[in-house]
């Protein structure tokens, strides 16, 4: 007879979890949020005191911020994604600035390449939202050399992001038995993931500057494929009740005195050095 101590919950179906999350960031078209990131990306190549010659990998790389940032440090880079049109767009903003940047589709939990292939490894905001933390975290130490950096921006559980994805996880549930991704917005969870390592947390601020509310949401809701998806999950009622607790959360966080949107959004900027 089976009793509650000997029930136990199903183990989450990575491969169909992964494959909803190529689809929600294939939405839309995150280029034109991910550019307004850009310093992320500067900053993060300035915290690993990147080296020109150095061997680079961006995981998760997006549109390629971290990616370009350290490709104007003459470093040898190598920008991966999952959702092939997010390196497309990536591509295209090498080509325009004459960046020499290589690209290849890859799955962060497993990275195609051999141990210890680079000097650096950096990923800002995107390994932090593979489904798998601890999978994810193993496969950047893997590839990084010994004495090498991971690099890192992660936004945290009490910054906007976090308070965002919130909100939207209250009306459109996010997968059973997965871990946030805003855990890798914090110390403790980076020391488990990073175990034996030297971690180096700074909080940072990147400061979302828009018109009004009204128009973050416009462009968030267009092109954020989270925000994107999560608005074409529901109906019109439930459309109208996230658009007005996401209003409400702008609108308590937004210090532009009227005149447009200013809303600071912590993150955690992240460096391991690997033992």
């Amino acid at each position: 007879m089976m009793t509650a101590a000997t029930v136990h919950s199903p183990s989450p179906d990575f491969d169909a979890i992964k494959k909803r999350q190529q689809a929600t960031w294939a939405a839309g078209d995150y280029a034109v949020i991910g550019t307004t990131l850009q310093i992320v990306g500067e900053r993060l190549c300035e915290a690993v005191d990147l080296r020109a010659g150095e061997k680079v990998l961006d995981v998760a790389a997006g549109n390629g911020n971290a990616s370009l940032a350290a490709a104007r440090r003459w470093a040898d880079v190598l920008a991966t994604d999952y959702v092939g049109p997010l390196l497309d767009r990536a591509r295209e903003r090498a080509s325009a600035e004459r960046l020499a940047v290589d690209f290849r589709q890859a799955d962060a939990e497993a990275l195609p390449f051999a141990d210890e292939s680079f000097d650096v490894v950096l990923s800002t905001f995107g390994v932090m939202f593979t489904p798998d933390h601890d999978k994810a975290a193993r496969e950047l130490a893997r590839v990084c050399r010994r004495g090498g950096r991971i690099g890192l921006a992660n936004w945290t559980p009490e910054g906007f992001i976090g308070q965002l994805f919130r909100i939207m996880g209250r009306h459109v549930p996010p997968p059973a038995g997965i871990p946030s991704a805003v855990l890798w917005g914090m110390r403790e969870h980076l020391e488990k993931l990073f175990a034996g390592h030297e971690v180096s947390v700074t909080p940072r601020v990147f400061t979302f500057r828009y018109k009004s509310a009204a128009h973050w949401l416009e462009i968030f809701r267009a092109y954020y494929g989270p925000t994107n998806r999560a608005f074409a999950a529901l109906d019109a009622e439930g459309q109208e009740a996230l658009r007005s607790d996401i209003l409400a959360l702008l609108n308590r966080l937004d210090r532009g005195g009227g005149i447009s949107l200013v809303v600071p959004g912590d993150y955690l900027e992240v460096v391991v050095t690997k033992s």
